[in-house]
C-alpha cells in the first residue's frame, strides 16, 4: 500500500482534472417543495402546501434535452427529489419520459408514501435508483421526523425496495444524539432487512436544524461516529460509508472508498423548483449560477461554476491558515452561506480537538 501522503498526492491530481473535466454525471430535479412529513432538520424547510409550485415536468424536460448530444443519455442519473417527490402524481409518468430519451433516473424519499401500488408504477417507468431516509429505531426516527407513524411506514417501503433485484438502493442516516448509541443494533437490523448500502450523515445547521442544539454531535460523538463507520467497514456485512459531507482528517480512506472530494458543481448539478440551476440541492441558495427559464442549461454547467470549480476563494476564516485545506479544498460547499466569510463548522477541526 502506498504512504497515505502519496495516495493523497495523486488524489488532489484526480480532483483536479476532475475538475478541469467537469463531466456532468447526476442531475437533481427538485421537483417539488410539498412534503408530507415536517422533519425537525429539514435544511429547505418545506411544508405541505408550499408557497411555490411544482415545476411542470415539461420545463424540466426541455431544459435537459439538450444534454443528449452533449453525452450518452445513459452515463446520467436525474435524482428526483424534493420536498417528497411521491406527492406528484404525475411521477411515474415523468420517470418514464425520462428514461424514453435514455436518461437513467431515480428518487430520494421519506418512505411515507410508498407502497405496493407506486413501487410497481415506478418499476414500470423504468426507476434504476432510490435513497431512503431512514433515522434509527422507531422512537429515533419519529421524533426527528416528527410523526408518530413515519418509521413503520418507511420500514414498509424498505421492504418493497429491497424485494426488487434490478434496483440500486440504499438507505441514507441521520446521525444526531439521539441516534448515535443505536448505530451497531441498528446496522443489524438494516442487514437483516437485506439492504447492502448505508451511508451516514450529521446534520448541519441549516434550515430548521440551525435551531436545534441537540441535532448536533459532539466532538466524542464525532469520534464514536467515525470509529463505528470504520468498524462496520471491516465486517464488510453492509458497504456502510460517511456521507461526502466533510473532510475527515486521519479517518480519510476509513470510513469511506476514497478521499473526500466536493463534486458540487464539478460533476453534480440541479435544476432547483423555481428553474434556479446549482449543484447540490442543499446548498444555499446564494451560489445559483443561472436559471432554466432565461439560460440554457449547457451553457451554464460549462461557463459558469467558478465558485466551485475553483475554491482559493475558501482560505478564509479558519480555513485561511489550515494546513489541510490542500485536502479538503475548502470542505463541503452546503457548508459555505452567502457571506462566504467562513464555514460554519469544520469536522476535521472538532476531531482534532479530541483524539486522533
Amino acid at each position: 500500500m502506498l504512504p497515505h501522503k502519496i495516495t493523497q498526492y495523486l488524489h488532489n491530481i484526480f480532483r483536479k482534472n476532475e475538475t478541469n473535466l467537469h463531466i456532468l454525471n447526476y442531475l437533481f430535479w427538485e421537483c417539488t417543495q410539498r412534503c408530507n412529513l415536517h422533519c425537525l432538520h429539514c435544511g429547505s424547510d418545506c411544508i405541505a402546501d408550499a408557497k411555490t409550485p411544482d415545476m411542470p415536468f415539461e420545463d424540466f424536460l426541455q431544459a435537459i434535452l439538450p444534454l443528449k448530444d452533449a453525452y450518452e443519455p445513459d452515463s446520467i442519473t436525474v435524482a428526483i427529489t424534493g420536498g417528497e417527490p411521491l406527492l406528484r402524481k404525475d411521477l411515474p409518468q415523468c420517470g418514464k419520459t425520462l428514461r424514453k430519451h435514455g436518461f437513467r433516473w431515480g428518487i430520494v424519499t421519506n418512505g411515507y408514501a410508498y407502497n405496493a401500488e407506486i413501487h410497481a408504477k415506478l418499476l414500470s417507468a423504468g426507476m434504476g435508483a432510490v435513497t431512503l431516509s431512514l433515522d434509527g429505531f422507531e422512537e429515533s426516527h419519529n421524533w426527528l421526523r416528527a410523526n408518530q407513524n413515519s418509521f413503520s411506514h418507511a420500514v414498509k417501503a424498505l421492504d418493497l425496495i429491497t424485494s426488487s433485484d434490478r434496483l440500486f438502493y440504499d438507505v441514507v442516516t441521520c446521525v444526531h444524539q439521539r441516534n448515535i448509541r443505536e448505530l451497531e443494533s441498528f446496522k443489524e437490523f438494516l442487514i437483516s432487512k437485506h439492504v447492502k448500502a448505508w451511508r451516514l450523515f450529521t446534520i448541519a445547521p441549516i434550515g430548521r436544524a440551525a435551531a436545534r442544539s441537540e441535532l448536533r454531535l459532539t466532538t466524542e460523538d464525532l469520534h464514536f461516529l467515525m470509529d463505528f463507520i470504520a468498524k462496520a467497514r471491516a465486517d464488510k456485512r453492509i458497504d456502510t460509508k460517511f456521507s461526502c459531507e466533510a473532510y475527515v482528517g486521519n479517518y480519510e480512506t476509513k470510513v469511506r472508498d476514497c478521499y473526500f472530494f466536493c463534486r458540487a458543481g464539478i460533476n453534480i448539478a440541479s435544476v432547483l423548483i423555481d428553474g434556479s440551476i446549482s449543484a447540490c440541492p442543499n446548498i444555499n441558495r446564494h451560489f445559483v449560477q443561472g436559471n432554466i427559464y432565461r439560460d440554457a442549461f449547457l451553457d451554464v454547467w460549462h461557463k459558469r461554476f467558478e465558485v466551485m470549480r475553483n475554491r482559493e476563494w475558501t482560505k478564509t476564516g479558519i480555513c485561511s491558515a489550515c494546513k489541510k485545506h490542500k485536502y479538503c479544498n475548502g470542505g463541503a460547499m452546503h457548508l459555505w452561506n452567502e457571506q462566504q466569510d467562513g464555514i460554519m463548522l469544520c469536522i476535521n477541526k472538532e476531531l482534532s480537538a479530541g483524539k486522533t
